[in-house]
């Protein structure tokens, strides 16, 4: 990009993240142990999506939104940690001034793709047990391929409105980003531009896309909680809840850290412990490096149905190979 001048200003080309690099001999470590998570991550995820594709049995709403999850998780984990740990494994901070901004985009826009899905989700939850006699007619097959879509354009169409805005601040320098990727707020800080308007606008994005379905999540369990306590017998509650719990949990621990990381302080004594916490919500922010690897994991090892299309898939990977081993000896 070449450089542009702004009356007395120099237009940057070039950010640098510091990341950790604050803790020069920790490289190696934090490198080992983001390459076990991202692996894992994209095991995990991958590995939810493939049984729910071949299991005949999963081909429901439930699953199918579950799928979408997986797969915006595995995207999510991707716009992050390839370039956290190439940074790590040479040294190199730097990142040009539009691998920045698409950081920003696919992260934001995913980040956000993700309350939606999570809010149709809890929609599903909430038919399944406030309304079970109507839930076949009511999540039928269009109706989940148009809360999907819908989930997947809406978080791409807002951050798209804000990164147009952003693009148009001029960034002179510092150039440097606390962080280990690029997040709204220090680019912001870092423009010299009056940002005002930006920030509005953030506001209204916020509160027009994502207020909605952070809203609908918590109204949707209020009322899936007050039908499971009005089940008389426990074996009743037990297996209402447990069709929903795994979701509760990943909302929790989604929404929980992002509040964490954007209601603490911003005094430099929280700093690191703010890029901690930010490993553990998406996300958005999320780069929410942990969370992927735990919704794979709590959907996984939590949920029945998932484990036994595993436990089927296994069983015919060693029927498979065992008759080709065979049929080997034979000829």
């Amino acid at each position: 990009m070449a450089e542009r001048d702004w009356g007395n200003l120099t237009a940057i080309t070039e950010f640098i993240l510091l990341g950790f690099g604050d803790l020069p001999d920790l490289q190696i470590l934090l490198f080992l142990m983001f390459q076990v998570i991202y692996m894992a991550t994209v095991a995990g995820n991958t590995l939810i999506v493939v049984l729910i594709v071949a299991g005949q049995h999963l081909h429901t709403p439930m699953y199918f939104f579950l799928g979408n999850l997986s797969c915006l998780e595995t995207c999510y984990t991707s716009t992050i940690l390839p370039r956290l740990l190439a940074s790590l494994l040479t040294g190199d901070k730097t990142i040009s001034v539009s691998g920045c901004f698409t950081q920003l985009y696919f992260y934001g826009s995913l980040g956000c793709t993700e309350c939606y899905l999570l809010a149709a989700m809890s929609y599903d939850r909430y038919l399944a047990i406030c309304k079970p006699l109507h839930y076949s007619t009511l999540m039928n097959s269009r109706v989940c391929f148009q809360l999907a879509a819908g989930s997947w354009l809406n978080g791409f169409l807002a951050i798209t409105i804000f990164v147009l805005f952003l693009l148009e601040l001029i960034f002179c320098g510092p150039n440097e980003i606390d962080h280990f990727y690029c997040d709204s707020i220090p680019l912001m800080e870092l423009s010299c531009s009056d940002t005002h308007q930006v920030i509005l606008l953030d506001f209204i994005l916020v509160s027009v896309f994502t207020m909605p379905p952070f809203l609908l999540t918590p109204i949707s369990y209020v009322c899936i909680i007050a039908t499971i306590l009005r089940i008389p017998s426990t074996t009743g509650k037990q297996k209402a809840f447990s069709t929903c719990s795994s979701h509760l949990i990943v909302v929790t621990i989604f929404y929980g850290s992002i509040m964490i990381v954007y209601l603490l302080p911003k005094h430099d004594t929280l700093r690191d412990l703010n890029k901690v916490l930010s490993l553990c919500y998406k996300h958005s922010v999320h780069p929410r490096e942990l969370t992927p690897l735990v919704n794979s994991l709590i959907y996984s090892l939590r949920n029945r149905e998932v484990k036994e299309a595993l436990c089927k898939a296994v069983s015919k990977y060693v029927v498979f190979t065992k008759t080709c081993r065979d049929s080997k000896r034979i000829t």
